[in-house]
C-alpha cells in the first residue's frame, strides 16, 4: 500500500460556527456540499461535517504543526466570538505546544517542533 494523503472528518456541533471559525483561522474553504466542506492550508486539509456526535467530538484530538508558534498563538488568543477555549504556550521536550479546544470540542495539539 502506498498512501498518499489521509484527512480526518471533524465534527460540528454548529456548521455555520465552525466554517466561520476554520476561515479566521486561515484555512481556505471549498464548498463539497450542504453537509462537507474541505478547509485546505498549504498541502494539509481536513473535513468540516454537518454531523456531531458529543462523545466523538470531545475525544477527538488532532495535531497541527505549524512553523510560527508565537504567531499562531496570537491569532488563536485574539479570536472572538466564538465558543472556543485554548491552554498557555508551554515548552515540551519537542518543542512548543498549545491545545485549543474548537467550538463542537475537538481538541487541536498545536506544535512547533524544534
Amino acid at each position: 500500500m502506498k498512501v498518499d494523503d489521509i484527512r480526518v472528518f471533524v465534527p460540528s456541533r454548529d456548521f455555520d460556527e465552525s466554517k466561520a471559525f476554520y476561515s479566521e483561522l486561515g484555512f481556505a474553504k471549498e464548498d463539497i456540499n450542504d453537509e462537507l466542506v474541505l478547509f485546505t492550508s498549504g498541502e494539509c486539509s481536513f473535513f468540516l461535517q454537518r454531523y456531531y456526535h458529543e462523545e466523538f467530538a470531545k475525544n477527538l484530538m488532532l495535531q497541527l504543526t505549524v512553523l510560527d508558534i508565537e504567531d499562531t498563538f496570537k491569532l488563536v488568543s485574539s479570536l472572538e466570538g466564538f465558543e472556543i477555549r485554548h491552554s498557555q504556550l508551554r515548552v515540551e521536550p519537542w518543542g512548543r505546544v498549545f491545545n485549543l479546544w474548537g467550538p463542537s470540542g475537538e481538541l487541536w495539539n498545536i506544535t512547533e517542533f524544534d
